[in-house]
């Protein structure tokens, strides 16, 4: 499976099948489609994280090694609007994209916010409702009054002493998931 360290080989792939369907975009262009896919605004911002972390001594893939990337929680909705609703406009996630196989076919799409990728899905084989996803985090009190002010009338998280050295907040959402932000007392707690 390929990662965002494969970008340059993607856009060429797509920039290839596409080129077979009388579509012809740069391969810039082509870049550029491969970062917003993998959450970024710009191949700039996605070249940069690809160059860190090989600065990093992040190891690449090579046959028989293993290395791993994000890993992006898939969660399962039963209506595009109230997710929206919950995740853009209540969460403050962008939508960075969305799939459908055809018209009248179940959303799958990806959204995000400051590092976190959430996949969404309607289509029942890809997550059971009632997950819960456990989020460390930076800011959770600004988080916290950020929501508030939203006043959204479905949820009105509290901020608690989770008994494990750090703060929590819970929110659910409309189809039984849960989102459980975290974050350390500590400033150099290497959890978040």
């Amino acid at each position: 499976m390929r990662t965002f360290r494969d970008a340059k080989a993607m856009a060429k792939s797509l920039r290839t099948a596409l080129a077979q369907k009388n579509l012809e975009l740069s391969h810039s262009e082509c870049l550029e489609l491969i970062a917003n896919q993998f959450g970024y605004d710009d191949w700039n911002i996605l070249s940069a994280r690809i160059e860190a972390e090989a600065d990093a001594g992040v190891p690449r893939t090579a046959t028989g090694a293993v290395a791993f990337s994000d890993a992006i929680p898939i969660l399962r909705i039963f209506d595009v609007e109230k997710a929206m609703e919950f995740y853009r406009d209540f969460l403050g996630f962008a939508l960075d994209w969305e799939h459908r196989y055809g018209d009248n076919f179940p959303l799958y799409a990806q959204m995000s916010r400051a590092g976190i990728r959430l996949h969404l899905s309607e289509h029942h084989g890809d997550a059971s409702p009632g997950s819960t996803v456990f989020v460390w985090m930076r800011g959770i009190k600004a988080f916290h009054e950020e929501l508030l002010g939203r006043h959204y009338r479905y949820n009105r998280p509290g901020l608690e002493d989770a008994g494990w050295d750090a703060w929590v907040m819970e929110v659910n959402d409309p189809f039984g998931n849960k989102l459980r932000f975290s974050e350390p007392y500590a400033d150099d707690d290497p959890r978040a």
